[in-house]
């Protein structure tokens, strides 16, 4: 059938839906095209002999055998001279070539190739946004925002207006993934933390509202006591200051569930108690929610880093440091420790904080574990190198995409990053 059609004679400009015009001076039954008509009882692919009223369509100048026997006669065409070899500043020693044989430097000389072979990419779609976000009243949009002055350009965003104004921005240059971070009234904070898993709080009606204004965005959320406690640490506190492990961890348990229930796609445990992700695993199945991922912070050191952040949510401790259940800025192989607990306990992405300064502990999740690998940027990162291109030490643009660049190159799948916007919009070609 398909051949009977391909040979029978066909008038095309009768075609329904083809329009001859825009193929130039060409009359409809000699269109060089190789259309498919949808219109026919049956679609198939047929073609159309090129021809002109006085037949067959002739080639201008010379054949290729003739400008073929040209050459062989000697009557080369003309073409740009051989460029010369450029000079040398004065100066310049004269020495014979070095008999090297590989010379990597060959591979650098043109944009093309250093495109060509580039080992390592960066794009919108590696970057999760961290946004803070706090109870406001009822305002207009803006009004609400409030600047964080240890991190410029980042703002605590009110929930209702300023939040979905940013996710819009982020959105719009191909970032779709945020982690939203709350800042909790005093008069809510106890030294239990019971209002991280209030189904009526700040982060599970933001996340309500985020998913239906935007029900494919992926919202991580944060799952730790310390934005809800008295005392500013991680976990519930003992008279005697201890923190307490087990009973943190069922308190975290009803944070995951709170979350996972109002729409959560990932929840992050940021708290380093030990034995957590499974818990929380067990607690998530248990309530019908295996598809929400878990994002492990699977090393995440006490770092001095962190004080802008501290500073964004009012979370600092009030009193001691949290070097009990963070990790020792001085270990490496206690990192493989992290990675192996959390991957028997059934983590589906496992995260190092800081990123920078700890690019070799990001290696060594990657070059050790399957799993997606995440690197958080915090806060300390971000207003470093926004302190440095505000005096003219750095160009803040391009140290910026270094640094996004370097997480990535030792391994990281995903970056949170403050920098989410704008380093989309300049990868975007925005300003």
């Amino acid at each position: 059938m398909a051949s009977t059609i391909a040979n029978m004679p066909l008038n095309v400009g009768t075609i329904k839906g083809l329009d001859c015009r825009s193929y130039g001076n060409f009359k409809p039954n000699a269109l060089p095209i190789r259309p498919s008509v949808s219109t026919l009882p049956y679609r198939c692919m047929f073609v159309v002999k090129a021809s002109t009223s006085d037949g067959p369509m002739k080639k201008l100048g010379r054949s290729d055998a003739e400008c073929e026997a040209a050459v062989v006669a000697g009557n080369i065409p003309e073409a740009p001279p051989v460029p010369p070899i450029p000079s040398s500043p004065a100066g310049t020693p004269v020495v014979p070539s070095f008999e090297i044989s590989r010379r990597p430097r060959r591979n650098r000389r043109s944009p093309v190739l250093r495109s060509a072979f580039q080992e390592t990419s960066l794009s919108p779609a590696n970057f999760v946004y961290p946004l803070f976000i706090h109870e406001v009243s009822f305002g207009f949009a803006g009004e609400e925002d409030t600047p964080i002055g240890a991190m410029p350009g980042c703002y605590r965003l009110g929930w209702r207006h300023g939040l979905l104004e940013e996710v819009s921005k982020a959105r719009d240059v191909g970032v779709n993934s945020i982690v939203l971070f709350p800042k909790v009234p005093d008069a809510l904070k106890t030294p239990t933390g019971d209002e991280a898993y209030n189904d009526s709080g700040l982060v599970p009606r933001t996340i309500r509202l985020l998913k239906d204004k935007y029900p494919d965005l992926i919202i991580y959320t944060d799952v730790a006591l310390d934005p809800y406690s008295s005392d500013g640490h991680d976990g519930i506190v003992r008279e005697d200051g201890v923190i307490m492990n087990d009973e943190t961890v069922h308190q975290l348990c009803k944070q995951a569930v709170s979350q996972a229930r109002a729409g959560a796609d990932v929840v992050s445990p940021s708290d380093m108690m030990d034995g957590r992700v499974g818990a929380i695993r067990s607690a998530l199945d248990a309530e019908g929610f295996q598809h929400v991922s878990i994002m492990s912070y699977t090393a995440k050191y006490a770092s001095s880093f962190y004080g802008p952040f501290r500073e964004a949510l009012d979370s600092n401790p009030r009193f001691g440091d949290k070097k009990t259940y963070q990790m020792n800025p001085a270990n490496y192989r206690e990192a493989l420790i992290e990675l192996r607990a959390d991957e028997s306990e059934g983590a589906d992405i496992l995260l190092v904080k800081p990123g920078l300064p700890y690019l070799d502990v990001i290696r060594l999740l990657r070059d050790n574990s399957p799993l997606p690998i995440a690197a958080y940027q915090v806060s300390g990162e971000y207003s470093m190198i926004k302190a440095g291109g505000v005096l003219k030490m750095i160009d803040e643009e391009k140290v910026m995409l270094e640094s996004l660049m370097c997480l990535r190159r030792a391994g990281a799948d995903i970056i949170l990053t403050y920098f989410a916007l704008q380093a989309a919009r300049s990868l975007c070609g925005e300003k």
